[in-house]
């Protein structure tokens, strides 16, 4: 049931990081973003992938439960493609403040 519920919680949080990469790359602003948030969740994925790759139990298993790590790693590269647009976007204010 806990796996379940693991899943269920990456499945959400993978359905959403697309959606908000489209929006951050659409706005070209970063108003309304914040940088230490995505660093939070960005270092939060870091930990999760982490806790996968020492728990001996989980790496015992992998070849039937590869799937948790990946929808892990999967919404890691979607906070750092959000990261990304973050920089991007902090370039387009400042040049748009200085016109």
């Amino acid at each position: 049931m806990a796996e379940i519920l693991e899943i269920t919680m990456i499945i959400s949080f993978g359905i959403s990081w697309p959606l908000n990469v489209l929006k951050s790359y659409k706005a070209r602003t970063t108003k309304g973003k914040s940088l230490a948030f995505l660093l939070l969740i960005f270092f939060g994925y870091i930990a999760g992938i982490a806790s996968k790759l020492v728990n001996e139990t989980y790496m015992a298993q992998i070849g039937q439960k590869w799937y948790v790590l990946f929808f892990y790693v999967l919404n890691f590269i979607m906070v750092g493609v959000d990261l990304i647009m973050y920089i991007r976007n902090k370039r387009l204010d400042k040049l748009a403040e200085n016109k």
